[in-house]
């Protein structure tokens, strides 16, 4: 038998306060930069979970966060796991109704606010049922919300002890909370014990997974009221690696100069991230020194082809596609090419790294039909994904939808795929977003994919509409790069991807729009795209 040894959140704050006292933590603050280190890191995260106990904070209470990426979030991220409660990453771009519900329906006790983001509480906050102080995360002179019960964050930390005495909980209990946005309905949530954080840093971390280093200089740009910022804030510190904040509203122009100044090594965010970083490059002529960087994760949706090859060829710069979801704390699967691939030839590598990549270790996948019968891994025959594992979830939080979605201990992903002989998945669609005509399915991932490989094109979303004869057709919305040559067509577009497709694969119709509508975390709004032309023919 081996040791009875609880895989607790606090484990990994004390191993990085223990072993890399003096690695760096930096955040952007303005035009200013903020620099401490772990020790510093260490001592401040006690001090606030003795302040939170002051405020009555007790085992099990939820913490609200309202925060962007900075050293002040880092530390809620876990304080209250020290004191036995619960950090709740609170999604900062949803609509004010849908705060309203997850902040109640998660019984958040304490808010822990950006002073920049006080206003959107401040509009919400007679309607919030169970939150008893509002803590403004800056300096007594940033005090200026006119909140009730509020507190200065500062202040606070001052006056509490520095001594550190983590509470006693059990690996199995909660210590993170993250809400989902549901295709219908309101926000889901998820929670996230212990031992599923712990598990998913060490298993992030691996060589053939994300691959964090202690020597890694890491910018997560991926929000961390998203999902956990896909895990980075603890899988960075328990290996030690210096970690880059880019702090309020981080635009292409401050992530280049951040990579550049801060010399970093790893960074992680949705496509339109770094389709966004790459249009700016292309578009000012500034030329930046970005040679530290070893890869860029990618996750959330696909990474188009035309993007990656780009950051190949043009920056040296690998892209990593990552796919998870918030329901698996969220890492599922990574993209690395194995050694029985290196035969292939550059043009099959390519190709290859536009998919979604092998499993992590600990995950069990099953691709299946629509009855549920397991599907062969062919690389051909096509169907949802299911997955089980150590740090995915088996319900949401008080949500009758659960029983539709964890069945028979399995998670119901909703994402149609392949997977190949060698385990490689490749995403397909999300079932709602495919496109059924005349009975056979279109993959609209596909689509966008071939049409963003165009030069002049920016983004591009596909999404159905209906039609009285077939159902429905694809529908190509397409954004065009503003320093393009000759203004794009219909007929352009579609002469471009015509080698690539069926007949009956190709959009009836291309409208060209100024943006792609993004969601809270910066993928692609089909929804609104769907309501919008709706009526479209």
């Amino acid at each position: 038998m081996t040791m009875h040894y609880e895989l607790l959140a606090t484990r990994i704050l004390e191993h990085a306060a223990t072993h890399f006292p003096n690695k760096e933590i930096v955040t952007r603050v303005g035009e200013d930069t903020h620099r401490y280190t772990y020790t510093d890191m260490f001592t401040r995260t006690s001090r606030l979970g003795n302040a939170l106990r002051e405020l009555g904070v007790g085992r099990g209470d939820r913490v609200g966060t309202f925060a962007w990426n900075n050293y002040r979030h880092l530390e809620a991220y876990f304080a209250p796991a020290t004191i036995g409660a619960v950090t709740h990453t609170i999604n900062i771009r949803l609509a004010p109704d849908d705060m309203v519900f997850i902040i109640n329906h998660a019984g958040d006790k304490v808010l822990l606010i950006d002073p920049d983001l006080a206003p959107l509480i401040e509009a919400i906050a007679d309607r919030l049922t169970s939150v008893q102080h509002f803590v403004i995360l800056g300096e007594p002179d940033e005090m200026t919300t006119a909140l009730p019960n509020a507190a200065c964050y500062e202040t606070l930390l001052a006056a509490a002890s520095s001594e550190y005495s983590p509470a006693d909980v059990d690996e199995y209990s909660t210590m993170g909370l993250c809400y989902t946005s549901a295709t219908t309905g309101l926000p889901k949530g998820v929670a996230y014990s212990h031992r599923a954080v712990y598990i998913h840093s060490l298993t992030s971390a691996a060589s053939d997974m994300i691959g964090v280093l202690e020597r890694d200089r890491i910018m997560a740009i991926v929000p961390m009221f998203h999902a956990n910022c896909w895990g980075f804030p603890y899988t960075a510190t328990m290996f030690g690696a210096s970690q880059i904040f880019p702090g309020v509203r981080p635009d292409p122009r401050v992530i280049c100069e951040m990579i550049e100044r801060e010399k970093v090594t790893v960074s992680a965010g949705v496509p339109t991230i770094w389709i966004g970083v790459l249009d700016y490059l292309q578009r000012s002529g500034v030329e930046y020194d970005l040679s530290s960087l070893r890869q860029v994760v990618s996750g959330g949706s696909a990474v188009p082809l035309s993007v990656w090859q780009a950051y190949r060829d043009r920056l040296g710069v690998e892209i990593v596609h990552a796919y998870g979801m918030t329901e698996a704390t969220p890492l599922i699967s990574v993209n690395r090419r194995r050694s029985w691939l290196d035969h292939l030839s550059d043009q099959e590598r390519v190709e290859l790294n536009a998919s979604q990549g092998v499993v992590a270790p600990g995950i069990d996948m099953k691709l299946v039909d629509e009855n549920g019968d397991a599907l062969a891994w062919d690389g051909e025959q096509r169907g949802e994904l299911w997955f089980r594992g150590p740090w995915l979830a088996d319900e949401y939080i008080d949500d009758e939808r659960s029983a539709e979605t964890f069945i028979d201990g399995w998670y119901h992903s909703g994402d149609i795929a392949t997977i190949d002989a060698n385990g490689y998945i490749q995403i397909v669609d999300r079932v709602r977003d495919m496109v059924r005509s005349g009975g056979e399915w279109i993959s609209s991932v596909d689509l966008e994919s071939a049409i963003m490989a165009h030069p002049d094109v920016l983004e591009a979303a596909v999404i159905a509409v209906p039609h009285p004869r077939w159902q429905e057709r694809p529908l190509a919305c397409v954004v065009s790069r503003s320093e393009a040559a000759d203004p794009l067509t219909k007929d352009t577009i579609l002469d471009f991807i015509r080698p690539d497709f069926a007949r009956w694969w190709l959009p009836d119709d291309v409208v060209f729009i100024d943006e792609i509508p993004k969601t809270s975390v910066g993928k692609f709004d089909k929804k609104v795209l769907r309501e919008r032309f709706e009526t479209h023919a």
